[in-house]
């Protein structure tokens, strides 16, 4: 199953649409567009393997880029739209990339970006000159290029804890373009999606993140019609819904919580009854968030738990997850081990670090630090992840590694308290924090977005601290509440708490700095 088949037996079924717009792109068009991709990579001296970056906007030359770059055989860098030109230039230097395309949508960071990376090459969507990439393409022959080979993704990590870093995959096993893509059976074994072409998938995420291009791609191969949010709001999202009949969609915690949160009358007001799967992922789900979710669309919730890295795919849809509140499912693709601090595996319902084993195990682009700290013994490969495995053999997610709190000598996971909050009928989002502290090395704080920012304040400090109290240890009790109007979190539902603890952290010197 491939784009290529479709726009040969369905030239004119609607392969994208862009749901603020309308704007369509036949299977037949999108055929024709990664044709004269894949001519202008190799008018431009590109060739297989060569590394090719996006930085762009949700839009249907994004998809249709990626695309090119499967008929190319070139590696496609994707790059968040929230980064400035030094974190972009980083990423560009550390994967070698020979090229960037973008869109006038970037116009500022791209100053920055040829000045700090002038020798990297730029296509600019709506661009000028030697750099209007539509006239580049355009220029090329919609005729397949001689030497077709299947393209691959180097995705970067989003830098929530340091310095980003690529996830180079294994090398394809065919080169035939056409060969099938673990992920297709997955979706139609795992998740149930049809493989008759009748699929209408809802994208909701930027599409620079693995989980939407990855989607976005299956659903391509399997003949659907692929609904791209320009960008998400909840309202807009439900309203696509009902307006494409969509059938599939993939979303984030973050979107439910969003959506969860709007009047009750908005909520009721669209036509679902076409969405038969909502898969969903990124990060672990609050259980009364999912409940609810389950009670408002039905049993059609699937859930999984995945990586950039590709190592591994556990899955559980509403039913399972009924019965194992709070579970990730089952491993379908890999296998998990929970791992104690040695190494050694533990036995059910003792949480430790998770582990996929797998015949296919990715490397860390220019790391091989990070590659060997990620490592088992036994050459199980890990995502960074706390969990533990139940008798009946779910996962349950506790929280990365990373995040973990040390205070007071006590192991402390944000989630449990993040999980808590997002609950409240006035918390719109939260993020949980170790802080620096004299006393016990770390404390808790809590940053919270309320619903409302005009409820912020002692009042809802108590009233939070009140419904916290009877859930959580007294050790685990944010030491602090700090409200804020939005918390960094990334469009695809990453939050970066690297940002708010390097705060922390320098509030904390500045006071020292102070005392002294």
């Amino acid at each position: 199953m491939h784009p290529i088949t479709h726009a040969q037996t369905r030239p004119d079924h609607p392969a994208i649409v862009m749901a603020g717009s309308g704007e369509t792109v036949t299977y037949g068009e999108m055929d024709a567009y990664a044709n004269r991709f894949a001519q202008l990579m190799r008018a431009r001296g590109l060739k297989r393997g060569d590394h090719v970056a996006v930085l762009m906007e949700n839009s249907a030359d994004h998809l249709q880029i990626v695309w090119g770059s499967q008929r190319a055989g070139t590696m496609i860098v994707p790059i968040s739209t929230r980064l400035t030109a030094p974190e972009i230039c980083y990423i560009l230097k550390d994967a070698g990339v020979k090229l960037l395309i973008t869109s006038r949508v970037f116009d500022e960071v791209a100053a920055g970006i040829r000045k700090t990376c002038a020798d990297v090459p730029l296509l600019v969507v709506g661009g000028d000159g030697g750099e209007d990439y539509r006239a580049a393409l355009a220029a090329q022959s919609s005729e397949p290029i001689a030497d077709q080979a299947p393209g691959q993704y180097m995705l970067y990590s989003s830098g929530t804890t340091g310095r980003p870093k690529g996830v180079r995959p294994a090398p394809p096993e065919s080169d035939d373009i056409l060969a099938t893509n673990p992920l297709v059976g997955l979706a139609v074994m795992g998740a149930g999606w049809p493989s008759d072409g009748s699929m209408v998938y809802l994208s909701p995420a930027p599409l620079y993140h693995a989980a939407p291009l990855g989607w976005c791609t299956t659903a391509h191969r399997l003949g659907a019609t692929v609904i791209v949010m320009e960008k998400f709001d909840p309202e807009t999202a439900l309203a696509a819904i009902e307006k494409y009949g969509v059938t599939d969609s993939q979303w984030v915690p973050t979107h439910f919580v969003r959506m969860l949160k709007l009047d009750p009358a908005l909520r009721t007001k669209y036509d679902l009854s076409t969405h038969a799967r909502a898969i969903h992922a990124a990060a672990p789900c609050p259980v009364p968030v999912k409940r609810e979710m389950i009670e408002w669309w039905g049993p059609i919730i699937i859930e999984y738990y995945a990586g950039s890295e590709g190592i591994g795919m556990t899955l559980i849809k509403s039913e399972d997850w009924l019965a194992h509140p709070g579970s990730v499912g089952k491993a379908i693709h890999g296998k998990v081990h929970v791992c104690g601090p040695d190494g050694e595996e533990l036995p059910p319902g003792e949480d430790g670090q998770l582990f996929f084993e797998n015949d296919t195990i990715p490397t860390y682009h220019n790391d091989p630090e990070k590659t060997a700290d990620a490592m088992h013994p036994e050459g199980w490969m890990t995502l960074g992840d706390i969990g533990h495995l139940d008798a009946d053999g779910y996962l349950y997610l506790t929280d990365r590694k990373s995040h973990m709190i040390i205070s007071g000598g006590v192991n402390i996971y944000p989630q449990e308290i993040e999980n808590l909050l997002v609950a409240h009928e006035k918390v719109m989002d939260a993020a949980v924090i170790g802080a620096p502290c004299p006393d016990f090395g770390e404390k808790v704080v809590a940053v919270v977005q309320p619903v409302r920012m005009d409820t912020a304040g002692e009042a809802l400090e108590a009233e939070l601290r009140d419904y916290l109290a009877p859930e959580l240890a007294r050790i685990k009790m944010p030491k602090l509440f700090d409200f804020r109007a939005e918390l960094p979190r990334e469009a695809n539902g990453k939050l970066y708490k690297r940002e708010l603890r390097d705060e922390y952290a320098r509030r904390a010197e500045e006071e020292t700095e102070r005392a002294g």
